[in-house]
């Protein structure tokens, strides 16, 4: 018998490795982990250039003069940047006011949100009483009715009360929302039951322990609900469509409207707007996005 089969048959009888054959087997594990990540990084990259491409075309198109923006191929490097457009938005509609209606109703139905929010979930997910866990299951519920279903109810009542063409209506609308509950009792099943009852043997009421003790140990998911609200509320169409017909009160969605005629459209001027109505939200992801991604992380998570 050979000196490679005798040894084949040691390792097999013995369950030990050959010491030369050892540093082979961690050489190509260390190649197959490398080309694992690399494969990784190239998905990611491709799925990156994928989501930012629309971006990327917005920001070209912002560019170009109108006649240029859907030209087939896309140019997506303009053949002569036209500069102007970022200042011509501003003299040919009021972008000012549209931005500063939009930054209102953000930060006003974001603070609501937040308040709302992390005070119901306080009651779900620390306060026991009778049925709780039932009220909770019917009031998330509501999630999976789609608006459409209810939006003309919603749009005759606040008629009825006389609030439509005010920024009232959507305020009071959007001032509560079953997902922020929902991500906030979530986040606060996390935390200890002992530092209640421990608050409550100091003398604190509910109130007390949810304003101090919760919403400092919640600033993960807290920032995760502001921000989620504020975005959604910065480019919500729909709702300043249906409430708002002054165009004082135009949001910024509504009143990159003012481009679209009847039968053309301002293309250029319409990606302008649209890049420049991005940018505060950029600004606040960039400042919140470690908190962001920290209570998306642990909202999920039962301690």
């Amino acid at each position: 018998m050979s000196t490679l089969t005798s040894d084949l048959v040691q390792e097999l009888e013995t369950g030990t490795t050959h010491p030369s054959r050892t540093p082979q087997r961690r050489g190509r594990r260390r190649i197959r982990s490398r080309l694992g990540r690399m494969l990784m990084y190239l998905v990611l990259i491709v799925l990156l250039v994928v989501v930012l491409l629309p971006f990327i075309w917005m920001l070209s198109s912002s560019f170009k003069h109108d006649n240029d923006v859907l030209t087939v191929p896309i140019q997506w490097i303009p053949k002569e940047f036209v500069w102007s457009n970022y200042s011509d938005i501003w003299k040919q509609i009021p972008m000012a006011g549209y931005l500063a209606n939009s930054a209102f109703l953000a930060i006003v139905i974001t603070l609501l949100q937040v308040l709302t929010g992390s005070f119901a979930a306080y009651g779900f997910a620390k306060v026991r009483f009778p049925g709780r866990d039932a009220l909770f299951l019917a009031y998330i519920a509501t999630i999976a009715v789609p608006w459409q279903a209810y939006m003309i109810p919603q749009y005759v009542i606040m008629q009825k009360v006389g609030l439509t063409n005010t920024f009232t209506a959507l305020i009071l609308l959007q001032a509560f929302g079953a997902f922020g509950v929902f991500l906030m009792r979530q986040y606060y099943m996390t935390i200890p039951d002992d530092l209640n009852e421990a608050a409550r043997i100091d003398g604190l009421s509910d109130y007390g322990i949810w304003a101090r003790i919760i919403l400092p140990l919640s600033k993960p998911a807290l920032a995760s609900l502001a921000l989620l609200t504020f975005v959604n509320t910065w480019n919500d169409y729909m709702g300043p469509f249906i409430y708002l017909s002054s165009n004082e009160l135009w949001t910024v969605q509504i009143g990159l409207r003012s481009f679209i005629g009847q039968y053309s459209a301002q293309y250029a001027m319409i990606m302008t707007g649209s890049v420049i109505s991005i940018i505060p939200i950029l600004v606040i992801f960039l400042l919140g996005q470690r908190y962001f991604i920290s209570g998306i992380a642990t909202s999920g998570m039962k301690g």
